[in-house]
């Protein structure tokens, strides 16, 4: 299963043509306490940089851009019951919403971990 992360903080776990895509530890720690999440239809389809779902914490609400394009094809309901799993597990069972994907060489725009790692040092 390949890995990739976006400079918005998404990453994306693909498998086959299904992208799995969520928000980074990063960005749920910027966010702090994840209290609502918007979720896109299945069925939709989302284009690479298109705003596709939001997250709300007890700071401020955030769009979460599409960091590749496709059909969506399914959506993670646990974390629109408890949005605070976004803060336990973003990188794992707190994904957002899985997609079709539309253009593998969208892929080759996005970082691998140790490229994000060294994005996210130049932040600080």
């Amino acid at each position: 299963m390949a890995l990739y992360f976006s400079k918005d903080h998404e990453w994306v776990s693909v498998e086959g043509d299904i992208a799995t895509i969520g928000i980074t530890n990063h960005a749920q720690e910027q966010l702090g306490d994840v209290v609502f999440v918007e979720l896109p239809e299945v069925g939709r389809t989302v284009t690479r940089g298109e705003e596709s779902a939001v997250v709300e914490s007890v700071k401020a609400a955030s769009e979460i851009y599409a960091a590749v394009g496709g059909e969506v094809s399914e959506v993670n309901e646990a974390i629109v019951e408890t949005p605070e799993k976004v803060n336990e597990d973003a990188e794992g069972s707190a994904w957002f919403f899985r997609l079709r994907l539309a253009d593998k060489g969208e892929l080759d725009d996005l970082m691998s971990r140790e490229q994000y790692d060294a994005f996210l040092a130049t932040l600080d």
